[in-house]
């Protein structure tokens, strides 16, 4: 009886210490993704969005239907329309993946932040928002020549104290000026969060996304 009690005692104390192991922190880009719905985006299928851009007096639209699991993108602009398949050759992927790229990091940066590899980051604390002035802290990413969507780039994040981007400054290359915009507007469906309008330093609204839709 003894022997069972302390067999018994030496189960309990294991499952005890398999409980208290701490688990690996987050890192600031991780907790940003999760901020922004990143564990919930497993169930999405596809998500569908217009690109809009203030340019000048003119405003351009993009239409864009990201089928998560077939990997493929449908594109359509005031002149032409069609789908493509994202596992083509580099080479063979046509002009319209560019704009892909670049709405899609306005619209989903925050889960990019782990889709991404190849970069590297840094995290200062209490930096003033360059639009705002607020307090907030500074999360710089920094892409590497060969990888991720843009080699070399850079992106100063903005964060709150619940790890939502208020405001980003990127940087070409990573050189020492960029244009700053606001991050509002925030939607979320099924779980999902994205910031649907973004505002230049003159309060313009410079890019913004309508009918966004998740399946």
């Amino acid at each position: 009886m003894k022997n069972s009690i302390q067999i018994f005692s030496i189960f309990v104390l294991g499952l005890l210490l398999a409980c208290s192991t701490p688990q690996e922190e987050l890192t600031t880009p991780q907790k940003v993704a999760k901020a922004y719905g990143y564990d919930n985006f497993d169930k999405v299928n596809s998500i569908a969005y217009t690109w809009n851009v203030q340019a000048g007096d003119v405003v351009r639209t993009r239409d864009w239907k990201w089928n998560i699991k077939d990997r493929t993108v449908y594109y359509a602009d005031a002149d032409t329309s069609y789908t493509y398949s994202l596992d083509l050759p580099k080479e063979e992927l046509p002009k319209a993946d560019a704009g892909f790229i670049n709405d899609k990091y306005w619209l989903m940066y925050p889960f990019q932040l782990i889709w991404d590899t190849g970069y590297t980051y840094e995290e200062t604390a209490d930096v003033a928002a360059p639009i705002s002035g607020e307090n907030s802290t500074k999360l710089t990413i920094i892409y590497n020549n060969e990888d991720g969507y843009t080699p070399g780039d850079a992106y100063d994040l903005y964060l709150d104290e619940a790890f939502m981007i208020r405001e980003w400054v990127f940087r070409k290359g990573n050189g020492a000026e960029g244009r700053a915009f606001t991050w509002e507007a925030e939607k979320t469906i099924d779980g999902v969060t994205f910031a649907t309008e973004h505002f230049n330093a003159d309060g313009v609204k410079f890019i913004w996304f309508t009918g966004v839709e998740i399946e």
